[in-house]
């Protein structure tokens, strides 16, 4: 597909933050997911409680800093300048990797899960610059496209990190990791001049009152609110169906690893898709004329992936992906996963569009600081309700059908984010 967000690779402007985004988020999985197989398929092989225990205090250390640090972020990120701080990120992730590779080493759980925290404080901090710097370096019809081109740079970055961590030893992604770092530290070299819109602005460095601050700044505009919402509620349901793809393969389909990572491969090229695809349909132009109609297209697809595995006939013992994909029906619950991704990034770089170009310049980084905050509380609050599910007997077709029911409503308050059309207009506040 040749589209002009494409062409923004061949540049300048979005190349060197490209890849230090893509190399980013593939490090963090990389590191994530092997400390998970060190445990797993190593220090605590014959004790999977103390793995799954571990899973979880890896992944609650990882979201931490998003409460603690983001409002500080965007302050930083508003007061500074953006290029200078992405290189300032991109030394601190070489010295977090290098951490990494001694916890490996000397396989320390301690050592790893401090060099994750650091991650994702690492991850918190850049966090609001990949896209409050977009608007400073793209036209306006350039924003759609770039934005885009960035999520799905960072979908495809997670999902090779996974599937790295699982083909090689611990240690070697460690290694492998700190080489990536030093790249993405020669990339954001040639990141453009980004200069404080906000230069002299006062950090206030108390994490309760700052965060505080930037929810209650984002509150005030409305439509940001919505499209904050909205993403917020994309991530969260996209972090709880990934989180249940080996359940579901294992305990519902009766497929083996290989059949989880082809889900997880579907989900995460159509989620690309989605992303680069949308700035197509729009023609360049900031709107959310297809969220609404994204998200229907979201709740329809979990609610028949629901339909098409809640009854679905376990195979005796566990089968591969040629097995898998040689059963007429199973294509219907790939048909599923690809719908649910290609719709979630129809729906979803809108609304980062909405959010970089409709906040001030001079508070662009703390309003999309404050989007973080709430994705991640929106994420912990899904996850703790789906955990309660489980915990009433609901099984993973049950909780996927649940998402979809639940999707429903949300087409209808994205009808707030598009006045152009007639139901966004009786939708808008008198």
């Amino acid at each position: 597909m040749s589209a002009p967000d494409l062409s923004l690779l061949g540049t300048r402007r979005l190349a060197p933050l490209f890849v230090v985004q893509f190399l980013g988020a593939f490090n963090d999985n990389l590191l994530k997911f092997a400390l998970l197989f060190l445990a797993n398929f190593g220090l605590y092989a014959a004790e999977p409680g103390k793995a799954a225990q571990l899973a979880t205090i890896a992944t609650g250390l990882f979201i931490l800093p998003y409460f603690l640090f983001s409002a500080l972020a965007g302050q930083i990120a508003d007061a500074w300048d953006k290029a200078r701080l992405v290189r300032v990120v991109k030394v601190a992730e070489i010295v977090i990797m290098l951490i990494a590779l001694i916890g490996f080493r000397l396989e320390s759980v301690p050592l790893l899960l401090g060099a994750l925290f650091l991650m994702g404080v690492h991850s918190t901090i850049f966090g609001p610059v990949k896209y409050a710097i977009l608007p400073q370096h793209l036209r306006p019809d350039e924003i759609m496209g770039g934005t885009g081109v960035i999520e799905a740079g960072t979908f495809l970055a997670i999902l090779g990190g996974q599937l790295l961590a699982s083909v090689i030893a611990p240690w070697q992604s460690a290694l492998v990791a700190s080489g990536l770092a030093v790249l993405g530290l020669l990339a954001s070299l040639a990141v453009p001049p980004a200069p404080p819109t906000a230069p002299g602005l006062a950090i206030d460095r108390n994490p309760f009152r700052s965060t505080w601050d930037v929810v209650g700044a984002a509150r005030r505009d409305r439509r940001l609110w919505l499209a904050i919402l909205g993403i917020s509620w994309f991530f969260s349901v996209g972090a709880v169906l990934l989180s249940e793809f080996a359940p579901l393969v294992s305990d519902v389909l009766g497929g083996r690893q290989s059949v989880a990572t082809l889900f997880l491969l579907v989900f995460s090229v159509s989620v690309a898709l989605g992303s680069v695809l949308v700035n197509t349909l729009l023609g360049g132009k900031v709107s959310a004329r297809y969220v609404p109609a994204a998200a229907l297209v979201l709740a329809g697809f979990l609610i028949d992936l629901w339909w098409s595995t809640h009854d679905h006939a376990r195979s005796p013992g566990t089968i591969g992906v040629g097995a898998f994909v040689a059963v007429p029906g199973n294509w219907r619950i790939l048909i599923d996963l690809a719908g649910i991704a290609i719709a979630g990034g129809i729906f979803v770089v809108p609304l980062y569009a909405i959010l970089q170009t409709g906040s001030p310049p001079a508070e662009r980084s703390r309003i999309i600081a404050a989007n973080n905050i709430v994705n991640a509380i929106v994420t912990v609050a899904l996850v703790g309700i789906v955990s309660l599910a489980f915990g009433l007997g609901i099984d993973v077709p049950g909780v996927i059908g649940a998402l979809g029911v639940l999707t429903l409503p949300v087409a209808l308050v994205a009808c707030g984010l598009t006045p152009e059309t007639r139901l966004g207009r009786l939708l808008r506040p008198r």
